[in-house]
């Protein structure tokens, strides 16, 4: 098996997630991020050689993702295996109509976000918005107002590096929210963890479910096929306004009528463009943040419903920020117990179940993997049956001989860096 010795060698071997944080880790600035159309936000070295100092593998959620020994279960053990610690299950949505309504179920995160701002006074919440030079680009944002926050509530099913705005948290004058994926929140407690004047600027850590982030690649194929061109697209917007809420296409052309499509078409078309490693992934429910959100898919969803959401409590630092939101009114929650959970996230937990099965086939194969500790990997997998135990083994192995994943690729460098 080759030893990775850079980021860059980590995505040639389809490791990366494109978090960021190796750019704002990297000591010489040799780190530029890219978007490569067909896979994500990846990294390219630039200017003059590496010194191979590993600063920026230490942080690289992409290569090794590890709970501490002894972290995992938490005070709802029955979910320990399946979705890390958990210490309280909530349901519910914000207080605030205008965030309910807007966010992609029921407001919690951004509801959570604004109270850290308003009543817990950290400086601004660093997370995902909308390029509005390129509607169907990403970029890293600070929001510092309940306004800020409002315009830029809804997923983003397409590629993201919130941890490229670390560097301006830890230049914050005072603690801030992370807001971002799973695999973000874990690239920015690796940061904070090798940086202390980072780490005194994590306020806290919000993550959102995540069932993996489609390609731009897929995002662009998604907007032609509903006869939208990109470059007359004026806005896009995945969810929200009401709970799904519809994949929506404005044009610069204001006198032609927005594209609309159901949120269940328009992610059931977009992920068959996730990248492979975020098949590997068994952290779809942000164990590592102190509150997780994600939607309560156990029941129905009324028509025009505003929105509900869960909400995991994963530390004592996301139980106090909880209780003091709950207490001021920002958010509306009951708790629930654990079935709900299960219930809701069966897609995730059946994909957790598989991870071992993969890993054991590319192993076989001499493929990289990521290193992943403290997942109940082998636990899950045994709880599959057998035809999909040989599905995830002997369907990874077809897949990597296939697709030539026993061989690095490259990483093409489009003209412009991501922003």
């Amino acid at each position: 098996m080759s030893r990775i010795n850079t980021v860059h060698e980590a995505a040639a071997w389809r490791l990366c997630i494109g978090c960021g944080a190796c750019a704002v880790a990297c000591p010489g600035h040799r780190i530029r991020l890219h978007d490569v159309e067909t896979d994500g936000i990846r990294p390219v070295l630039s200017g003059t050689e590496c010194d191979f100092c590993g600063e920026c593998l230490k942080v690289c959620p992409g290569v090794e993702t590890a709970h501490a020994s002894g972290e995992r279960l938490g005070a709802v053990s029955e979910l320990g295996e399946g979705f890390g610690p958990v210490l309280e299950l909530w349901e519910g949505h914000a207080a605030d109509k205008d965030i309910r309504y807007r966010g992609s179920s029921g407001g919690l995160t951004s509801a959570l976000a604004l109270y850290c701002l308003e009543k817990e006074g950290m400086h601004a919440v660093v997370h995902t918005g909308t390029d509005e030079a390129i509607p169907w680009m990403n970029r890293t944002v600070l929001s510092r107002t309940r306004e800020e926050l409002l315009t830029r509530t809804g997923s983003r099913y397409s590629p993201a590096s919130p941890c490229n705005g670390l560097d301006r948290m830890e230049s914050a004058p005072a603690q801030c929210v992370f807001v971002g994926k799973p695999c973000d929140v874990v690239g920015a407690r690796k940061s904070a963890d090798c940086r202390p004047g980072l780490a005194r600027r994590m306020g806290i850590f919000i993550a959102f479910f995540c069932a993996g982030t489609p390609s731009t690649q897929g995002l662009l194929d998604l907007l032609r096929s509903i006869h939208a061109n990109p470059e007359e697209v004026r806005s896009i917007r995945f969810r929200g306004n009401g709970w799904p809420g519809m994949f929506t296409v404005t044009f610069k052309e204001e006198s032609r009528p927005p594209r609309t499509i159901t949120y269940m078409d328009s992610w059931g078309f977009l992920q068959k463009y996730r990248p492979y490693r975020c098949h590997l992934c068994p952290d779809g429910t942000g164990e590592f943040a102190d509150l997780s959100c994600g939607d309560p898919w156990y029941r129905g969803i009324p028509e025009n419903e505003p929105g509900y959401s869960l909400v995991l409590v994963r530390t004592e630092r996301g139980r106090a920020i909880l209780r003091g939101a709950i207490e001021s009114g920002y958010v509306i929650l009951r708790p629930v117990e654990p079935w709900v959970l299960k219930e809701s996230q069966k897609n995730l937990l059946g994909k957790r179940q598989a991870v071992w099965g993969r890993l054991l086939a590319m192993r076989l194969l001499g493929v990289p993997t990521p290193k992943l500790r403290g997942f109940s990997l082998y636990t899950n997998w045994r709880r599959l049956n057998l035809e999909e135990k040989l599905k995830s083994t002997l369907g990874t192995a077809r897949r990597v001989i296939q697709r030539g994943y026993y061989r690095k690729g490259s990483i093409p460098v489009p003209a412009s860096p991501q922003a």
